[in-house]
């Protein structure tokens, strides 16, 4: 059964840099791309970054594009999510979830074409 685990989260100060993790497990796993969202109070979740499987093309919100960056480590079935330059904006809980192979288009993912397999997250705070 696929399953996704996210960590790394924690309070930072704006201006500050923090990596977020995306541990994925079971079958097919390495035929994932894999989407970072985050949500906030309130808000809907949003797509920040996606990675495709074979870590050959990754896309960005253009609020994040600059300061973020995502990676994935194989051997490890990890997926990285460094964020630098942080905000109060960057703040909420994120989650990473998955599609097969590819990521779409050019842009941010969206909720509906992930996978409907989510892990917990992991709270991100920005605040002074």
């Amino acid at each position: 059964q696929l399953q996704l685990v996210e960590s790394g989260g924690g309070l930072v100060q704006p201006g500050g840099s923090l990596t977020l993790s995306c541990v994925a497990s079971g079958e097919s796993s390495e035929f994932l791309a894999i989407g970072w969202f985050r949500q906030a109070p309130g808000r809907e979740r949003e797509g920040v970054a996606c990675i495709s499987a074979s870590a050959d093309a990754a896309n960005y919100a253009d609020s994040v594009k600059g300061r973020f960056t995502v990676s994935k480590d194989h051997a490890k079935n990890t997926v990285y999510l460094q964020m630098n330059s942080l905000k109060g904006e960057d703040s909420g809980r994120y989650y990473c979830a998955p599609k097969w192979y590819h990521c779409s288009g050019s842009g941010a993912p969206t909720v509906n074409e992930m996978l409907d397999v989510w892990g917990q997250g992991t709270l991100v705070t920005v605040s002074s």
